[in-house]
């Protein structure tokens, strides 16, 4: 079972069927789909969220493959704002968005942080880093195609908290949270 989980400003909600409705008028704008991995679509298709939630996402929470939850702030707890994911594997362990009027407020900054502590303190695999994808730098030419991101990895040691450049990057994203 996967916890609800809390932040200063947030309630972090495991991931429901019923989340999609929500998310499907909210994650569908390409400032928010270009930096997510290649697999999501541009453009998002009509009933993208519930199809990857139903097919996807849910039966991988139910298997232990991976965790999602949806933001929610305190102050509203009725509706998320967005979302953020673990998943297993080797790399791209992290995945988030967050709806565009809550942009540069810190919240994900904040869902981040939370997240980290459950990956590395909470689940009963042993993984010593987690890999995270950066965000495409803005200069890459992002226009109406939807374009992978760059095929580098940062690191994030569990000893020391800090992310790293991993020594096979060819360049240097802006990253953010």
């Amino acid at each position: 079972m996967i916890p609800q989980l809390e932040t200063q400003r947030l309630i972090l909600r495991p991931l429901e069927l019923d989340d999609a409705e929500r998310t499907q008028l909210l994650f569908p704008h390409w400032d928010i789909v270009k930096h997510l991995a290649a697999r999501f679509p541009w453009p998002y298709p009509s009933d993208g969220a519930l199809i990857y939630y139903r097919d996807d996402a849910l039966p991988a929470m139910s298997r232990g493959d991976e965790w999602h939850w949806t933001l929610r702030l305190k102050t509203d707890p009725a509706q998320h704002i967005g979302c953020i994911s673990l998943f297993k594997g080797e790399t791209g362990n992290r995945g988030f968005w967050l709806g565009l009027p809550w942009h540069r407020q810190g919240l994900m900054t904040e869902a981040v942080d939370t997240v980290n502590d459950f990956w590395f303190n909470r689940l009963s695999f042993q993984r010593e880093r987690l890999h995270i994808r950066p965000t495409p730098h803005r200069s890459l030419g992002h226009h109406r195609r939807r374009m992978a991101p760059p095929p580098h990895l940062l690191e994030m040691s569990r000893h020391s908290g800090v992310a790293q450049r991993s020594p096979d990057a060819k360049t240097n994203p802006a990253v953010r949270f």
